[in-house]
Order: structure tokens, then C-alpha cells, then sequence
């Protein structure tokens, strides 16, 4: 599908409220899986739509729209707590925003415990659990979002599955059940999506 300039602003102008219309909740709830704070969420969701309508009009390829939004909200989530006016605030765990999300694998408390568990990471490793298991991204796309070979993102998927499950106070490898917990943690509260199937590796 082709966004070409002859079809004029309205088109295109039309083209972007669509694709806002049908991507703008998954991109809420990823950024939600991301940061554990709804208003945060929102404020990187605007940050993702607005950046994408000022390059709109260049974008010629529909396909390349997902991840060239995802690769702006991981910039835009990892760049925010670099920024003294801007902390990551995690939503409290009895505020009612939480119930927005859906929670299959467990209760109130054992949702608390693994959204703290995932909060607890380091953000680059919580981002690829999240593009992994969340987003259903394969481990190239996560390393084009991430701007790194696929090497990095197995190693950092290793060590994120690994870390949780310390976090946790899970014993055992960081393959298998591991990456259920990523993915029920990760599904939570940010609209219980299906999971990726994915195959964790070492890093160098």
C-alpha cells in the first residue's frame, strides 16, 4: 500500500487517523507493559503518533508502520528517565486504572508481584521481554528496534528471563517456565494478548 503525495493531504491526513484508529491501543498497552504507568503510557503513545505524522507522507511501504512505531516508543520510553522532569512512576497496585488490563494466571497479589518483578528490571532487558513475549516480535525485528545484532537480543532475553525468575524466587533454568512468566507478566495488565513462542539464547 502506497501513501503517495498525489492523493493529497486529505487522504493521507484520512490514512492516519485510520491507522491511529486501529494501532493506537495495542501502542497504549505496549507502552503500559513497558513502564507500569498508564499516564505514562498515553504521554509515549503521543510521542509515537506525533513523530509518525510528521514523517507520514515519506512512509511508503503499510508494512513498515508497526515496528517504525515501535522503534519510536522504546526511544521515546528510554529516553524519558533520562529527562530530570520525568521519573517512571509505576501505577500503585490498588489504583483502579489496573483494571483495565486482563489477568489469566493468577490474582490480585501474584499480579502485583510479577508486574513489580518485571518493573525491577533493567530497561532494556524489560523491553525485550516485552517486544518478545508481549509484542510477538521475532528476535531479528527486536534487534532492529533495538539497533543491535540478534546475538545481543538472545543475551539480553537470556539474562532478563533469568533475572526475573530471581526476582521471583523461581528455581531452575531460564528457558521454558521462565518464559511463561515473561509472557503472563508481560500480558498482565496490558491487555492479554497472545504470547510469542520464542526461543531464548546465550550472549557472547
Amino acid at each position: 500500500m502506497r501513501f503517495g503525495r498525489a492523493e493529497g493531504r486529505q487522504a493521507w491526513e484520512e490514512a492516519f487517523v485510520a491507522y491511529y484508529a486501529a494501532k493506537g491501543e495495542m501502542l497504549r498497552r505496549t507502552a503500559f507493559a513497558l513502564c507500569g504507568d498508564w499516564h505514562l503510557a498515553e504521554d509515549l503513545t503521543q510521542t509515537v503518533f506525533t513523530n509518525l505524522y510528521r514523517v507520514w507522507r515519506r512512509i511508503e511501504r503499510h508494512e513498515v508502520l508497526d515496528q517504525y512505531a515501535r522503534r519510536v516508543l522504546l526511544r521515546a520510553f528510554l529516553d524519558q528517565g533520562r529527562r530530570p522532569w520525568r521519573r517512571e512512576s509505576p501505577t500503585a497496585p490498588e489504583s483502579p486504572m489496573l483494571d483495565e488490563g486482563r489477568w489469566e494466571d493468577g490474582g490480585a497479589d501474584d499480579r502485583v508481584t510479577l508486574r513489580a518483578a518485571l518493573l525491577g528490571l533493567p530497561k532494556r532487558r524489560r523491553a525485550v521481554l516485552v517486544l518478545r513475549y508481549w509484542a510477538d516480535l521475532s528476535v531479528e525485528q527486536v534487534a532492529e528496534i533495538l539497533d543491535c545484532p540478534p546475538g545481543t537480543v538472545k543475551s539480553l532475553t537470556a539474562r532478563a528471563l533469568a533475572d526475573l525468575r530471581a526476582r521471583l524466587g523461581v528455581a531452575g533454568p531460564a528457558t521454558g517456565g521462565a518464559a511463561t512468566i515473561a509472557r503472563t507478566t508481560a500480558s498482565g495488565d496490558a491487555g492479554g494478548a497472545s504470547p510469542a513462542r520464542g526461543q531464548e539464547g546465550g550472549e557472547p
